[in-house]
């Protein structure tokens, strides 16, 4: 944490702490706030707290300290609040809980809350790791807090600290009780295995898997939402592996998890995809910290179940996979309530992800590298890198080959970039000229032309210039006007 930060987040502590002296009402730092601290991880910018009392009352008295410094977002029926100071670049976001217990309805993850002690509270929370608890005054400390001061005003009923020592997830309760009162820490435990690089305990692992169907009463919106944190994880096939033996993943994503196994025929075997997937992945984390790229790694080759064929003396094909992908993106985007950009991005990587190899294998020509850049925009970068990171094979001299061929055609790609202007690729000749120069209404005649002479670019016909468009122009007119009278006279 940079030292402006620490200053402010100290300053805020301070006060929380001079409320909770005033107001004769004891408050503790809790969770990942705790844990992190203790592992020596970079601190969060969002702190949770546990109020002896009503969460909600403190939270509008610290208001009051601060003068109404920052947004205060009120959570009742939770007895909760969510204290946001700063801009969005530069954000502490701190939430007030009053100490509760949940108790949940067989279908439903909305708890009933009542007020209890903060040793019920830290009971309902997901894991051990996370059940530890810190007076606030102590993390107020105007001198430098120590590990070993810490240590020693730390409130850890369920052994917590000799689970971070031994890097361990298991739940403070009966883990079937903890997965079944809310599912969703199903997906947490194997988030958190990623991002801690923890094991999960085996009854907790169990207990996962046996509780999977539980996981129908989440909301799309949650489990999207889990799934982007695991992807955002340094490795994420830490939890993409635990989702499958789990079998998570057969409800979460059953599109990936389709792509296990190998079939054999007369000796002929194809790659196991599953096992391939998740190695592109955390090889595109290695190139990329962008979520939606790892992602499109994740879903490259999830229309080769539908697509795969075994043909005598070819072996395994699994010809035009990546269309099939791309309408699958679209069905898992659907269900999981993806944004729209968030789709296309993900439908165009998954679509275009072949592109590159079938350019290698015809052999590099300056019309294929200009259709690719004009077809990928924004994303030819991204596609790029999902392409080297889809080079899992274990044979160095192979492996070597195509990382040489994914620079031969970067290097061709910006000699192309540099002398056909394609950043930004439209026809010269605007729509409207058209209209004036061929004297037509706008109509799917105008669209015609306008393709023509981008066709003629990209195939190398003409160049990426005015008069040359202009000149082409003269020379196809007659054919489409031709087009448009035999219409007319109809």
């Amino acid at each position: 944490m940079k030292r402006e930060k620490s200053m402010q987040l100290l300053d805020v502590l301070k006060k929380i702490n001079s409320v909770s002296e005033d107001s004769k009402t004891p408050i503790y730092v809790v969770g990942g706030f705790v844990r992190d601290f203790l592992l020596g991880r970079e601190q969060k910018k969002d702190i949770d707290f546990v109020v002896v009392g009503s969460g909600l009352e403190f939270a509008k008295k610290f208001d009051e300290s601060v003068d109404k410094a920052g947004s205060l977002i009120e959570f009742p029926d939770f007895d909760t609040a969510r204290y946001i100071l700063g801009t969005e670049d530069d954000q502490l976001m701190f939430e007030f809980a009053g100490a509760r217990t949940e108790k949940y309805k067989p279908n439903s993850r909305k708890p009933v809350v009542e007020h209890t002690t903060l040793e019920e509270d830290l009971a309902r929370r997901d894991f051990t790791v996370n059940c530890m608890a810190v007076p606030a005054a102590v993390f107020a400390d105007g001198k430098k807090l120590t590990e070993a001061k810490l240590k020693k005003n730390l409130i850890d009923p369920f052994k917590g600290r000799k689970d971070l020592a031994s890097k361990t997830l298991r739940t403070p309760l009966d883990p079937d009780q903890t997965f079944s009162d809310d599912p969703l820490r199903m997906m947490r435990a194997v988030r958190f295995a990623s991002q801690l690089d923890f094991s999960i305990d085996p009854k907790t692992l169990e207990s996962i898997h046996k509780n999977r169907e539980r996981l129908k009463i989440v909301s799309a919106e949650r489990i999207q939402e889990e799934l982007f944190k695991l992807m955002s994880c340094p490795k994420p096939s830490i939890g993409l592996t635990l989702m499958w033996q789990t079998h998570i993943l057969d409800f979460v994503l059953p599109e990936v998890a389709k792509l296990e196994g190998v079939e054999d025929v007369y000796g002929h075997q194809h790659k196991d995809n599953l096992a391939h997937t998740f190695k592109v992945v955390d090889n595109v984390s290695e190139f990329s910290d962008k979520t939606l790229l790892r992602l499109a790694g994740l879903f490259h080759d999830i229309g080769k179940p539908n697509t795969k064929k075994f043909i005598p003396k070819v072996g395994w094909t699994f010809h035009q996979h990546e269309h099939v992908g791309k309408k699958m993106v679209y069905q898992i985007s659907r269900r999981l309530r993806f944004s729209k950009s968030d789709t296309d991005y993900l439908a165009k990587l998954v679509r275009w992800h072949m592109q590159p190899i079938s350019l290698m294998d015809e052999g590099i020509s300056d019309s294929a590298v200009r259709r690719l850049v004009v077809s990928l925009g924004d994303e030819l970068n991204d596609l790029l890198i999902l392409g080297r990171s889809d080079i899992t094979t274990g044979n160095p001299a192979k492996k070597e080959k195509r990382l040489k061929n994914y620079d031969n055609l970067e290097k061709k790609i910006a000699e192309v970039l540099e002398r056909d202007k394609l950043r930004a690729f439209q026809s010269p000749l605007r729509g409207d000229e058209i209209m004036e120069l061929a004297k037509l209404k706008p109509g799917p005649t105008v669209g015609k032309i306008k393709e023509a002479i981008e066709e003629a670019i990209l195939d190398g016909i003409i160049p990426n210039e005015y008069e040359a468009a202009k000149k082409y122009f003269d020379e196809i007119k007659d054919k489409y006007l031709k087009d448009v009278q035999d219409w007319e006279k109809k």
